[in-house]
């Protein structure tokens, strides 16, 4: 099916830049490019990150699409560059006449896209698979969500996201205590939030085939965010353990309308939106770049060793958070404009 809203990116984790275009987007659209900056900061902020955050201070440029604050209906180019670049130009050259082996690695990192990277593409210098494998890539994403929140934000609809549990902390204070003691072990840790959607007209998505629920489509968009291994919508994580009766969200009449006493669908009936807050959970693995490297294989010599260890945070879940915004916020911004005949708002 054809989407209305698409974007794609492009760039490496070490190059000049990350690009995105954005097409579909409504002329008229007012773009604030302070929130798009604020939404890049909120990404790179959060209790255990690492030192790329010390480097980089994201900002955009926009580059089409956009003339005097306002959308004009064709491609959006956005523009982050990579202030890390300066010391990487010699390495992540474009030019043959540059090519060098400083900073190429071969031993596989268990958790990464290194082994199957390699294979799928045929590169023996595992930096060409880890350039674009990266989260840093996600920066691109967020600038691209931040977007579509600009577009939803027209229309009424909020937002918000929250940390459940890292670790097997559930406190803001058991949050930083534990990721103060896998830092100190070299470690990292994963985590659980959630992000919400209120606002929301009742009847995005469909049911009439499976490509175009929106269910299976906010989650495939969250679930290919690096590191999330799993999705669920409001209580469903625990659906195999509640009956039916005390699971499915019942419907009354008040002053004229059909309201739920709970949330358990969480938003979503049938590949629909319901009228109740859109609530999407989902679990992100520990990092798996660790400072105490993992045992894994060198591709160059079948030897067993230790993983290549690259610049890495101890925990970015409320990063991961962010990431989840910005990519659900996409899906929504399509669903909306297939809603809408009008390519201007």
């Amino acid at each position: 099916m054809l989407e209305k809203f698409r974007f794609l990116t492009a760039g490496e984790s070490h190059g000049k830049c990350l690009t995105a275009i954005i097409d579909g987007l409504p002329a008229n659209l007012e773009i604030d490019i302070e929130f798009i900056n604020s939404e890049l900061k909120r990404r790179q902020q959060g209790y255990g990150r690492g030192g790329r955050m010390k480097i980089e201070s994201d900002t955009v440029e926009i580059t089409s699409g956009v003339r005097f604050g306002k959308t004009l209906g064709s491609p959006l180019t956005l523009v982050i560059y990579n202030k890390d670049f300066e010391n990487w130009s010699k390495i992540m050259s474009v030019n043959s006449e540059d090519e060098t082996s400083e900073k190429s690695f071969t031993a596989y990192r268990p958790g990464h896209a290194d082994y199957a990277g390699s294979i799928k593409y045929n590169q023996k210098d595992l930096r060409n698979i880890l350039e674009r494998s990266s989260a840093r890539g996600t920066a691109a994403e967020v600038a691209v969500g931040a977007v579509a929140k600009l577009l939803l934000k027209h229309y009424g609809i909020t937002w918000n996201s929250n940390i459940i549990q890292i670790g097997q902390g559930k406190t803001e204070e058991e949050f930083h205590s534990e990721i103060d003691k896998a830092k100190e072990a070299g470690d990292t840790l994963g985590g659980k939030f959630e992000v919400i959607f209120e606002n929301l007209p009742v009847g995005l998505g469909s049911h009439v085939q499976w490509d175009r629920k929106l269910d299976g489509k906010i989650a495939q968009a969250v679930m290919s965010i690096p590191a999330v291994k799993s999705v669920s919508f409001g209580n469903g994580q625990h659906g195999y353990k509640i009956p039916g009766s005390e699971f499915h969200d019942q419907m009354y009449a008040e002053n004229g309308k059909t309201i739920r006493k709970t949330n358990n669908a969480g938003g979503v009936e049938g590949g629909m939106t319901n009228g109740e807050p859109l609530v999407v959970k989902a679990v992100m693995k520990p990092i798996p770049t660790l400072k105490t490297p993992l045992n894994t294989v060198d591709s160059s010599d079948m030897t067993e060793t230790t993983a290549h260890f690259e610049r890495s945070d101890t925990c970015a879940v409320e990063a991961c958070a962010v990431v989840a915004e910005a990519r659900i916020a996409c899906v929504l911004a399509n669903e909306i404009m297939l809603n809408n005949p009008c390519d201007f708002v």
